[in-house]
Parts: structure tokens; C-alpha cells; sequence
């Protein structure tokens, strides 16, 4: 019998830049838990925005989300040259409306992340 009652509180959009994974694993551990959440681990984080909506929309219909943190870093090679902080604020920040237009109810993070690990929040 198929379990159409599971359900987490969040999904997490991030780069799949290995050198990121163990810091991304801990923070999102400790600020929302082993076992709350689905992972998209996508080259550039929102850079392919129409792709992140689209499994976004598949979290939210199969697992019931709340909240969306979206992860984008520094140096990161899927932006190459133009990967400033500036553009991905810019990129967050359009994934951010796009986002809310789709689905008004979610929470929604945004999260700069430097190579040093420290994650900038980013408004």
C-alpha cells in the first residue's frame, strides 16, 4: 500500500559543488534537521530557474513543504565570470518573486555562501 501521508517542512536548493557539501550538510542539520527536508543539489544553485520551480512544485505537492531556502555561493563555476555577489543577489532575488507568485504561503531563505563557510543572508 503506497503512504500518501509523508511529509517535511522544507526543501534546500543548493549547488552540487563538492567543496560545499559537508558545510551545507551541518548547517542544514542543525537548522532544520536530518530528516525534515528534500535536497536539490543543481549546478548554480537558482541558476536554472525554470528547472527549481518545477521541482519545487513537485516537493510541494508531494511532500507538503513550508518553507524554501535557496543557496546559491561564492565562486561558483556554473556562473563562471559573472558570478558576483551582486548577480546572485539579482538571481535570488528573481527566484525569490518567481517563487511567490507560484506559491504565496511558502517561507522563502536566501543564503549567499562564501567559501570561508559562512552563509550571508541575503534580503
Amino acid at each position: 500500500m503506497k503512504n500518501t501521508h509523508h511529509s517535511c517542512q522544507t526543501i534546500v536548493v543548493h549547488c552540487i559543488d563538492f567543496r560545499f557539501q559537508t558545510i551545507l550538510t551541518d548547517w542544514i542539520y542543525k537548522k532544520i534537521g536530518k530528516d525534515q527536508f528534500d535536497r536539490l543539489s543543481i549546478a548554480g544553485g537558482v541558476k536554472n530557474l525554470p528547472y527549481v520551480i518545477e521541482q519545487i512544485e513537485i516537493s510541494y505537492r508531494l511532500h507538503h513543504i513550508k518553507e524554501i531556502y535557496l543557496i546559491n555561493h561564492e565562486d561558483c563555476g556554473a556562473y563562471g565570470e559573472e558570478g558576483t555577489y551582486e548577480k546572485h543577489q539579482e538571481d535570488l532575488g528573481r527566484a525569490r518573486q518567481m517563487i511567490r507568485d507560484h506559491f504565496p504561503t511558502l517561507k522563502i531563505f536566501l543564503f549567499y555562501l562564501k567559501l570561508d563557510g559562512q552563509f550571508v543572508d541575503v534580503k
